[in-house]
């Protein structure tokens, strides 16, 4: 995981323990916001909060990725999505 205490992360993984697909969207995010040059962070759905958020709406769609705070995809994570995604910045 990338994060910089400055920068709120750009992409956020949202995941829990004993999904394999979640495992995928891992290295798929963690390569795509190294090629970009960005942070990202990901959130335990089960065990993790986020301010002003239910994360129980992500349960049955984990993973889920977010750019921006805005939903780039889920279950299985395009890497062209998330990369034109980062680009469009």
């Amino acid at each position: 995981m990338h994060d910089e205490p400055t920068t709120a992360p750009r992409v956020v993984l949202f995941s829990r323990d004993g999904c394999h697909l979640c495992a995928d969207a891992r290295a798929l995010v963690a390569a795509e916001a190294a090629l970009a040059g960005t942070t990202w962070r990901e959130v335990d759905v089960d065990r993790d909060t986020e301010p002003g958020r239910d994360l129980g709406e992500l349960s049955e769609l984990v993973p889920v990725v977010e750019v921006d705070g805005v939903r780039q995809g889920y279950w299985r994570i395009e890497s062209a999505r998330l990369r034109r995604a980062l680009a469009a910045r």
